[in-house]
Order: structure tokens, then sequence, then C-alpha cells
């Protein structure tokens, strides 16, 4: 089930893609002079399409995506750079503490299906990268050209790329264009299963559970361990609380699981580019460090259709290193050089005394 935690956000993008499919707005008639307007009250921009960093994080954006890669990108800030919970000087946003949890990991995802990539920012390490995603994916990024690589030791670059290329079991029919959610002035095309299909495509699906025209879920097979999670719902959550929706659906659903000659499967093509920063972290200064995030980046590229699923993702952050300034409260960090006394209640002389300056050289001569 781990590797469901990437592909099941496809679910979600596909009930609430009609944003995205026409970018034409309502025209609204300007007042006559008669007719004073008076704004009393910001209104809150509704985005066509957000990409939110974790499975987690709250959007009212009508098309919302979610995919590991920045994830991925702060494990690797998290665990070889910063060695613990990024916090930041002051307050903490809700997002951060969130991406601290660290809920996906590489190891959620098979190996060949990412790259990742660190160290201080200089020309090498552009070329690093490149030769690196090349060779693993032959790709090449959409990203790297947008970042200062003059050499310089004090920024340092963390970076990775997510990429999966899958087909279904069997290529699916395609199907005749129709609109999608009510909008009859863009045409859709779809592709699945009618009366007319062969059966052996039956074997591309699994019903996870049905319970009305509106709300159901279905499992789509691929030749490879890849599987595509498909959820029909109206109700608007994060995508952490549609999952576990999902699970505990399916796991009430006694019906019949299997696709059969009666059933019918439309699924629209779906092909879209998007980039984005995160403001949350970026420009404050990280607890008992001298680093600051200055820049983040992550983009999804992702391709659908009667054939099967590509989607390639890139995220970065750029670090800068920057003088190490007081913080409000107290941190009883021993991270450094410190000495260990141990002494007995009541007496004021130690019977044991230890300075550590090298904890893996102590550790090393300790008996397992």
């Amino acid at each position: 089930m781990k590797k469901l935690l990437t592909l099941g956000v496809l679910a979600v993008l596909l009930a609430s893609l009609p944003v995205v499919a026409s970018d034409k707005k309502n025209k609204v008639k300007p007042a006559t002079p008669e007719v004073k307007v008076e704004q009393t009250e910001s209104v809150e921009e509704v985005k066509p399409i957000e990409i939110v960093p974790t499975m987690s994080t709250e959007s009212n954006a009508q098309n919302r995506i979610w995919v590991g890669t920045f994830q991925i990108v702060w494990n690797e800030l998290m665990d070889n750079i910063i060695y613990g919970p990024i916090r930041f000087v002051g307050d903490t946003p809700k997002v951060v503490k969130d991406l601290n949890k660290q809920s996906f990991k590489k190891s959620n995802i098979s190996d060949k299906s990412y790259y990742t990539k660190y160290g201080p920012v200089s020309p090498e390490l552009k070329k690093e990268i490149e030769k690196g995603i090349k060779e693993k994916f032959n790709e090449t990024s959409d990203i790297l050209d947008s970042f200062d690589w003059t050499k310089d030791g004090q920024r340092l670059f963390v970076y990775a790329m997510l990429k999966k290329d899958f087909k279904f079991l069997q290529a699916f029919d395609k199907l005749a264009e129709a609109p999608f959610a009510k909008n009859y002035n863009y045409n859709v095309q779809y592709f699945g299963i009618n009366d007319s299909s062969n059966k052996k495509l039956y074997k591309n699906v699994k019903v996870l559970f049905y319970k009305n025209s509106e709300d159901f879920a279905v499992k789509l097979f691929t030749k490879d361990k890849d599987e595509v999670i498909l959820y029909r719902t109206n109700e608007d959550k994060t995508f952490s609380k549609y999952y576990s929706e999902l699970n505990e659906k399916t796991s009430k659903y006694h019906g019949n699981k299997k696709f059969v000659k009666e059933d019918e499967l439309m699924v629209p093509e779906i092909s879209l580019y998007q980039e984005t920063n995160f403001p949350e972290v970026e420009g404050r200064d990280i607890r008992r460090t001298n680093f600051k995030i200055d820049r983040s980046i992550e983009t999804v590229d992702f391709k659908m259709n009667n054939e099967g699923v590509k989607l390639k993702s890139e995220a970065a952050v750029m670090v800068r290193m920057t003088s190490l300034r007081p913080d409000n409260g107290r941190h009883f960090y021993f991270m450094d050089n410190f000495v260990l006394f141990l002494t007995e209640k009541g007496q004021n002389t130690p019977y044991y005394a230890m300075k550590v300056s090298d904890v893996e050289t102590l550790n090393k001569t300790g008996r397992n």
C-alpha cells in the first residue's frame, strides 16, 4: 500500500478537474453610474490549481496536487544538513511542522523512481545533477538553469527528481469526447470501458467500493508494480483525510469487487505542467543553525491517457549560511563538546566524569 501514497492523489485531481479544463471567467457587467459599489471586505482568491507541500495541507483550490518530491528534498535537508527537525526563529508554520513528520520517505517508493543530490553550490554540482538524471532517467531538468550556480561555499543546494512511466495491463478503449462537471463549453477526451469493449479489459480494473453513482472508487492495474486509485467524492478534505476515508470505505465494502459486463468506466485524459514555490519556508532563520532557506521550488509534469501514466517532478531548495543569530528561549542541545559527571545523591564529589568531543570514537569502543 505504500506505493499508493503518491498516486492516490490522481483520484482527487480527477474529481476536481473542471476549473483547469476551462480558463474562461464569467464577465461581470460594470455598475451603472447611479449605483455606488462599496467593497467592505477582501475575498480570498481561489486558485484554479495548486501544488501543496504535504498530504495534510489544507487548500481552497478547486484542483490540487501533491507529489512526494519536495518532501524528499525536505528530508535530505533535515537528515543530512540540519540533523533534526527544522524550526524557525520565532514561530514555525504548520506546514513546516507537517514536513518535519516525514510522512513520505524515499523508502515509500522504488529506488529506480527517484534521484537526489545535495552539496555546496558550484557549476560542478549542477553538471553532476544533470549527468545523474540523464543517466538514470534520460531526462533534462526544467529548473536548474533558473538558479545561480556561481561557486559559493556559503550556499547549499538540495535537489530531487521523481520519475514514473508505466502502462496499463491493456490499453483502455478511447471513448467519445464529452463535457466534465457540467462544463458544456469544453469537451474532454475520455478513455475506459463500455458495452462494446473487449472483456479482457475487465482485468485492468478492481472495484474498491461502490456506494452510489457519486461515491465509489476503483483501482487500475499496470504492467509494473504501480497502481492507480480513482476515488469519486464530493467531499472537500485534505489528501490525507481522503486517503483514510477511502481505505475505510474499501474495508467495509462487501459487494462484488470484480468489473463485470454491466459496468462501465470513463476516465478523462489529463496533461498538465505546474510549477510553484512555498513562501512559508523561505527567508526564515533556522533555529540552532546559521542556515536560511533562500528559495524553494517544485514542478509537476503529469500525463494520463488510455495507455498509461507519465509523471516527472522536480524539487529543490537553496540554503544560505548566515551569521548565527540569538534566539528567544533556551535550547539545551548537547551536540558539540560537553562534559558529563556522575554523583551519588547527597555527595558533592562526582565518581565519574567524561568530556565528550567525538561521539563516534567513543561509541566504537563500546561492547555490543
